[in-house]
């Protein structure tokens, strides 16, 4: 009798393992740099709040995460005797980063400073609920972990997809949009080199196209002056150096509990979203020749979350889209091991400001710009082409929040919408005398998460004639309408927030109420009309 050969012990750091360490790298430090620019920038956040809680939290989030996918990807290789084994990508959420900052933190902050808090006690604030939403998404992916596949087959995927990219389109990719062209000798090369790699196929000798990117927008942005050495800037960047460690900080989720209720309309959704796509990417691994157990995956990208939540840190993690390309790398188990490490070790030890001084986000907002395109296009591609309608339906209240953001951010520029010059009601008359309805932007503002979503659902079972399906999803919609998770708003000094009570949306909830009638009518219609034919 013939003997089997032994499996070998597949290794844990090969060569691949390299190329794969900076690309995923990379894209976390770019997220870890939008972090702390964000933080600092928008939310005021000051230096013992970002580098003593934040980040610690961030870092032992990625630890969680990165360590368990190397160890699934090392037991399914030598289980499967294999030596061809890739790791899940894992790390920030892009998408959850910026819709945190946007539509939970920074409303909550401003609501707080409208309120007469000092900056500083509403950055506190803003912090707190922004700990409250990652733990709630967190929890959301922990949940459904053991039902990702019931919730995936309720939406229709141009309902999920197109809600994403409408984020992707405005908070993330416009943003950037803007920042290249206003600095267009340092950011058009670097977008250029990323459009090249990633959807050219072109390489760059033995380097990844990513840090090709980065390490020349850093060149031009220090040969050409856009940032340049500072005594004093390098000092401050230099201070936050030490070692933090992560601290649990439940009463301070505990004081911000109120942000569940109040977001619960951008916190659901992108909980389910974070669900629904690591799925998706697990999937994709599938297909890319690693099957991956789902549930216990899925499971532990909650975990990372709440672990971050309860550390400090407000911002949800994911599985990455990408595992077949750090396979054609050939990256294997080692990459992921590298890379919570080295994203740990900077995160801990407060050297990421010293990063950020030496890389300015110019040099490296190529590759977030990139994620938004990949996210917008793929609502068109993974879809049936006869749901592009819907696609395109459902990207349109994304982009009227962010409409309705810009506006008010123009206002505060002008000197409005402070304590002193409040936002009033009729400040909608004079928008009005310029053909602007800037009263239906804030309305759209409100909850576009949900209606992104439902608006789309209709307008897909509109398509495929499923008339009493889309009928449900407008009455869904009243739902929510009438307890006032989507579309209905009041106003404050300073900004418009949503208006959380029963009957607040009672406008908004009759006219889904009435689309759903006209759906039913459709389902009778073709009902009668079978009947008629036979």
């Amino acid at each position: 009798m013939r003997m089997k050969p032994a499996k070998s012990a597949p290794r844990r750091l090969v060569r691949g393992d390299i190329d794969g360490f900076f690309g995923l790298a990379l894209d976390n430090l770019i997220q870890v740099l939008l972090i702390v620019g964000l933080c600092r920038g928008v939310l005021g956040f000051s230096s013992e709040l970002l580098y003593g809680r934040v980040l610690p939290g961030v870092a032992l989030s990625l630890l969680v995460g990165n360590l368990y996918y190397a160890w699934t990807a090392d037991r399914l290789a030598r289980r499967e005797g294999r030596d061809d084994v890739t790791a899940l990508p894992y790390g920030i959420n892009t998408v959850s980063l910026f819709a945190h900052v946007f539509l939970v933190m920074l409303p909550v902050k401003l609501a707080a400073m409208g309120a007469g808090q000092s900056p500083e006690q509403a950055a506190e604030l803003a912090w707190q609920a922004g700990l409250v939403a990652c733990l709630g998404s967190g929890l959301i992916e922990l949940a459904g972990a053991w039902v990702a596949d019931p919730l995936r087959k309720l939406a229709p995927r141009a309902a999920l997809l197109s809600t994403l990219a409408g984020i992707a389109l405005t908070f993330i990719a416009l943003g950037f949009l803007f920042r290249t062209f206003a600095a267009p000798i340092v950011a058009m090369l670097p977008l250029g080199i990323i459009l090249l790699t990633y959807f050219g196929g072109v390489r760059f000798g033995p380097l990844p196209g990513g840090l090709v990117s980065v390490l020349l927008g850093i060149a031009l942005a220090w040969g050409t002056g856009l940032v340049g050495w500072d005594d004093a800037r390098f000092a401050e960047a230099l201070a936050p150096a030490g070692f933090y460690l992560p601290r649990l900080w439940l009463g301070d989720l505990w004081e911000g509990r109120a942000a569940l209720g109040a977001y619960l309309s951008v916190i659901l959704p992108m909980g389910l979203f974070n669900l629904v796509g690591s799925l998706q990417n697990l999937e994709s691994a599938e297909a890319a020749g690693d099957r991956f157990e789902t549930a216990p995956c899925l499971a532990v990208n909650g975990l990372g979350s709440i672990a971050a939540a309860v550390a400090g840190s407000c911002f949800p993690t994911t599985i990455y889209i990408g595992h077949p390309g750090w396979k054609a790398l050939g990256a294997r188990v080692g990459y992921s091991v590298l890379n919570g490490v080295a994203m740990g070790l900077l995160c801990l030890s407060g050297t990421v400001a010293l990063v950020a001084y030496f890389v300015p986000i110019e040099a490296g907002m190529a590759i977030v710009l990139w994620i938004a395109v990949v996210i917008a296009a793929q609502a068109f591609t993974a879809t049936p082409a006869a749901h592009a309608p819907a696609v395109v339906i459902g990207l349109l209240p994304g982009i009227a929040g962010w409409g309705a953001l810009m506006a008010k951010n123009a206002l505060r520029a002008a000197g409005l919408a402070t304590p002193d010059n409040p936002l009033t009601p009729e400040l909608a008359a004079k928008f009005r005398l310029s053909d602007t309805y800037i009263e239906g932007a804030f309305a759209l503002e409100q909850g576009f998460i949900f209606s992104a979503m439902i608006l789309a659902a209709v307008t897909v079972f509109i398509v495929e004639r499923q008339f009493w399906k889309g009928a449900l999803w407008a009455l869904a919609g009243a739902v929510l309408c009438w307890f006032g998770l989507m579309h209905s708003f009041r106003w404050t000094a300073t900004d418009t927030i949503i208006d959380l009570r029963p009957g607040a949306g009672a406008g908004w909830a009759i006219g889904y109420v009435l689309v759903a009638l006209a759906l039913l009518y459709a389902q009778w219609a073709k009902g009668r009309s079978r009947t008629d034919k036979a």
